[in-house]
């Protein structure tokens, strides 16, 4: 660090400080360094501000003017985006199962500038047997089912007939005994009582289409598309592991909007960070303007314990110390008996349950509390 700016070494974050160095001539640094500490100071919120309730309006006012509308990739089936007010509660509620989960994989060069990339997008999708087949034909006499491959498919997903059998035979398992012959399959049903009679041939028919043959099991549907300079690819569907794994991802910008997908893979700082993206671009996108203090708050509100838990009352609110405010959230009756059979002790210590009971709330000139001895 220059010696101009050590007197400010514990007085402004060090990205701060970092920052300043990087950007400013070295004449000027001390200068530049007094003025950023100004500012930084009248920035500070003070103590006793209530942050939490300042934070709760400047998310709730500008939330009830969103839309709940859904974006659509056009000509591409089942690519949709849960965006506006359903998007914001999904996040701030901590759902485990999204509506639209969908990644975002940036390619390293020379992929990202265009080379492969629908070859390479049709590695990631996974594959089905039932998108490789051109028809089926049932032997009710023999219980058969022939599979007829479709060629021109095949080659477009750069798949040999003979890995789509063995996939079939791992994915019939004790079922039925697989036979290719040329670009057709034959799946006879093994000799079993339950595999007697024609709903027994049309199970078999109905599960050899969900057959998992190639790709990355749960991206459903890929779109390459170009933006700005670079191609990317956009997939309906997640499996944020298993696409790190390919040599051609770019590992550092692939993300996903799968918050606990995040968590799992990438710990509970980058889920943090993921909230705070995630609600960030759909008051963006929505033409709303919200700081982004306010969500830094609440991304870390719902990561303080070292998971991610939603704002109800079975994530944050279930944490709280104070029974009043616990019962102040929802199922007010539950929370009052159990904590009476418990014997709970309500100390008082925060606004809600202040507010309930009509006294001062310990926030601005209400914190601080005055201690006198008497005089004789």
């Amino acid at each position: 660090m220059h010696k101009d700016l050590e007197e400010y070494a514990d007085k402004l974050p060090l990205k701060l400080l970092q920052e300043i160095e990087e950007s400013c001539p070295a004449g000027k640094l001390k200068k530049v360094a007094k003025k950023v500490f100004e500012e930084y100071t009248i920035a500070r919120i003070d103590a006793g501000e209530a942050v939490g309730l300042i934070s709760a309006e400047s998310i709730g006012e500008p939330g009830t003017q969103m839309t709940l509308n859904t974006f659509h990739y056009a000509g591409v089936a089942e690519m949709n985006v849960t965006m506006g007010l359903p998007r914001i509660i999904e996040i701030l509620d901590g759902r485990k199962s999204i509506a639209t989960p969908s990644m975002e994989i940036f390619l390293k060069s020379p992929h990202n500038k265009g080379k492969d990339v629908k070859e390479l997008a049709l590695q990631i999708k996974e594959t089905k047997l039932g998108e490789l087949v051109s028809e089926y034909g049932m032997n009710i006499v023999d219980l058969k089912i022939d599979v007829k491959l479709n060629v021109d498919r095949l080659k477009e997903f750069d798949i040999a007939p003979a890995v789509v059998a063995k996939a079939v035979e791992k994915g019939m398992g004790a079922d039925a005994s697989v036979k290719l012959e040329g670009d057709s399959l034959t799946l006879k049903l093994k000799e079993k009582e339950d595999n007697r009679g024609l709903n027994a041939l049309y199970r078999l028919k109905e599960k050899c289409k969900d057959v998992f043959v190639k790709g990355i099991k749960g991206v459903r549907q890929v779109l390459p598309v170009k933006r700005k300079d670079e191609y990317l690819i956009i997939t309906f569907g997640s499996n944020l592991k298993k696409v790190f794994e390919l040599d051609f991802v770019d590992t550092e910008r692939t993300t996903t909007n799968d918050i606990y997908e995040i968590s799992e893979v990438l710990g509970v700082e980058a889920a943090r960070q993921a909230i705070i993206d995630e609600v960030f671009r759909v008051i963006e996108t929505q033409g709303l303007d919200v700081d982004i203090r306010h969500i830094m708050l609440v991304a870390d509100t719902m990561t303080a314990s070292g998971e991610i838990k939603g704002i109800t009352r079975y994530g944050v609110v279930s944490e709280k110390a104070s029974v009043l405010a616990r019962a102040s959230f929802e199922t007010p009756i539950k929370h009052v008996i159990n904590a009476a059979l418990k014997g709970e002790t309500d100390l008082l210590n925060s606004v809600v349950e202040n507010v309930m009971l009509n006294q001062t709330v310990p926030v601005g000139t209400g914190l601080p509390a005055l201690i006198t001895k008497k005089g004789k």
